[in-house]
C-alpha cells in the first residue's frame, strides 16, 4: 500500500480512527459558541466532582457568594474560586495554552476529552493518557504513517507524535533518546509502551522497505511502582 493512500483523508479506515484523535469544525466552532461572562463564570469546590461551574453573583470582602450548576447558592472564601478560561479553549489539545492553567481548568479539558474519547492531551513537553479501558481504532499502520515525520502541531495529539519525535531527533542527532512513561497501577504504562515499540518497529520496517538500509532499535523498559 502506498503512503498516499495511506494518508488519503477520504479512507474510511482513517476517518474512524479521527473519531478517536481529534474534533471535527462543526463540533468545536459549536463548543466556542456558548455564551460566557469572564467576570461571573468560575470553578467551585464540590465533594463529589472536585469542581463545578458556578457563577459569581455578589463579592463581599474576602467571600464570594456563586450560584452553581447544580442550583445551590453557596459562599466561600475567593481562595477557593479558580477563574474558568473561555469557551475557545474548550478541550483543547494543549493545555499549555490555557490562560488559567489551574487544578479545575485541568481536570474539565481532560474530562471533557475523555468523554468524546479523545484520550490523549498534551501539557508542554508531556502528553497526558487516559486509559479508556477499551480498544481504540488509533494505533493501526494508517495512523503511524500520518504521524510520520510530522510536528506535534501538524497532528492531533497521540503518544505516536511524541515517539516520533524520539525517533527523528536519533537519526537527525544520532544520538540515544529517552521516554518517560509514568502514572499509577491501571493507568496504562504497560499498554503505551507497547504501543511505542510497535510505532518504532513499524516505521523501522517502512524505512528498509524505502532502501534506506537497517536500523537497530534498543529498548529498555524500567517499570517504578
Amino acid at each position: 500500500m502506498s503512503i498516499e493512500g495511506i494518508l488519503d483523508p477520504n479512507d474510511p479506515e482513517l476517518k474512524e480512527s479521527m473519531k478517536f484523535l481529534t474534533m471535527t469544525t462543526e463540533e468545536r466552532i459549536k463548543l466556542q459558541a456558548q455564551p460566557f461572562d469572564g467576570k461571573k463564570a468560575c470553578w467551585v469546590p464540590d465533594p463529589k466532582e472536585s469542581f463545578i461551574a458556578a457563577e459569581i453573583v455578589e463579592t463581599q470582602g474576602e467571600e464570594v457568594t456563586v450560584k452553581t450548576s447544580k442550583g445551590d447558592s453557596l459562599t466561600l472564601k475567593k481562595d477557593d474560586v479558580q477563574q474558568m478560561n473561555p469557551p475557545k479553549f474548550e478541550m483543547c489539545d494543549d493545555m499549555a495554552n490555557l490562560t488559567y492553567l489551574n487544578d479545575a481548568s485541568v481536570l474539565h479539558n481532560l474530562r471533557e476529552r475523555y468523554k468524546n474519547w479523545l484520550i490523549y492531551t498534551y501539557s508542554g513537553l508531556f502528553c497526558v493518557a487516559i486509559n479508556p479501558y477499551k480498544r481504540l481504532p488509533i494505533y493501526t499502520m494508517k495512523v503511524v504513517m500520518m504521524y510520520r515525520g510530522k510536528k506535534r502541531t501538524e497532528v492531533p495529539p497521540h503518544l505516536f507524535a511524541i515517539a516520533d519525535n524520539a525517533y527523528s531527533n536519533m537519526l537527525r542527532d544520532r544520538e540515544n533518546q529517552s521516554m518517560l512513561i509514568t502514572g499509577e497501577s491501571g493507568a496504562g504504562k504497560t499498554e503505551n509502551t507497547k504501543k511505542v515499540i510497535q510505532y518504532f518497529a513499524y516505521v523501522a520496517a517502512a524505512s528498509v522497505k524505502k532502501g534506506e538500509g537497517k536500523k537497530q532499535i534498543h529498548i529498555s523498559n524500567h517499570v517504578y511502582v
